[in-house]
């Protein structure tokens, strides 16, 4: 199986997101092991002064190809296969923003490929955030989740 075929799911999506069709996508055979991570938007911010209600994702055209790189570069050398999906648009208290479940024979690769993803997507996916507050107050924030 080649890298490119490795990523079922590289998504920037305005619709929800599933986990569950997630797993469906990395389910084989040869997996003995499944991790998956998942984002949430929280209702604090350590730099807000009040409660953060909602965060607004905005994304780059390359956003996508992007995220398929940055799942083919984690995957490596390794047997691992991988959906990872964004979230974009208006975003709730406790609705997922990031979505990534990795299938691998063995776990430790499966750790690695999973955090490999979420880090690289925080410092080169070209998505943005912007953080409202309830007090009306919104900031725009960095790079990625």
């Amino acid at each position: 199986m080649t890298r490119a075929d490795a990523v079922r799911v590289a998504a920037i999506s305005a619709d929800p997101l599933d986990l569950d069709a997630h797993l469906a996508a990395i389910d084989d055979a040869t997996a003995g092991a499944v991790t998956t991570f998942v984002g949430r938007v929280r209702d604090h911010d350590p730099d807000a002064s009040t409660a953060v209600v909602a965060l607004e994702y905005t994304s780059h055209p390359d956003a996508e190809p992007t995220l398929r790189r940055i799942a083919e570069e984690a995957i490596g050398e390794t047997d691992a296969i991988v959906a990872v999906s964004h979230r974009i648009g208006r975003l709730a208290v406790g609705d997922a923003a990031v979505v990534i479940a990795v299938a691998s024979p063995h776990r430790a690769e499966a750790f690695e490929v999973c955090r490999a993803i979420i880090e690289t997507i925080k410092t080169e996916l070209p998505v943005w955030k912007r953080q409202i507050e309830a007090d009306g107050t919104s900031t725009w924030l960095g790079l990625g989740g």
